[in-house]
């Protein structure tokens, strides 16, 4: 126990939690700004197509669309309701006319499906990873340990400890 006296040993137990306390600030101030509509328990999120979507479209309007802002979270499930006359279809999804068909959407990317009420033929949708307390928690076990250490070794190059007296030596 000899070894935990040591001034270099509490020093650099001291930054190591002081590493760790300030990774933990420094993760919550980031996820609080950065803080986005990903942030969410998945939940069903509904597209209406309206009647006269096919016309619109063949002349060249833009049909319904998603908000620009909308994200999805893994376990989110689209679900599309068809109020027009002719089929329409979504990626692996198709909506006959007075109907409604689901996406659940299980995978993390940047999804592009071919989209029959878009003028453009196609409808991206972002799905992304859930942020949870553990993806909070892993950051800090991450960043804190490293941080932590480097702290404690430049305390050591700015503020070296001080060696102890030098004790007689009896001949």
């Amino acid at each position: 126990m000899r070894f935990l006296r040591s001034p270099i040993t509490q020093r650099l137990l001291t930054t190591f939690l002081f590493g760790l306390v300030l990774a933990w600030a420094m993760s919550e101030v980031a996820f609080a700004l950065l803080r986005d509509s990903s942030d969410h328990v998945p939940q069903r999120v509904e597209l209406v197509i309206p009647a006269g979507t096919a016309d619109k479209v063949a002349a060249g309007a833009p049909g319904p669309a998603l908000p620009a802002d909308l994200v999805f979270v893994i376990g989110d499930t689209l679900v599309v309701k068809n109020e027009d006359s002719v089929n329409h279809q979504l990626g692996p999804v198709w909506v006959p006319p007075g109907t409604s068909a689901s996406l659940l959407l299980e995978r993390a990317d940047k999804y592009t499906y071919a989209c029959s009420f878009q003028p453009s033929r196609y409808l991206g949708l972002d799905v992304r990873a859930r942020v949870t307390t553990t993806t909070r928690v892993l950051a800090v076990v991450l960043a804190g340990p490293p941080m932590g250490v480097l702290i404690g070794l430049y305390s050591l190059i700015i503020r070296p400890p001080r060696r102890a007296a030098a004790r007689p030596v009896a001949l």
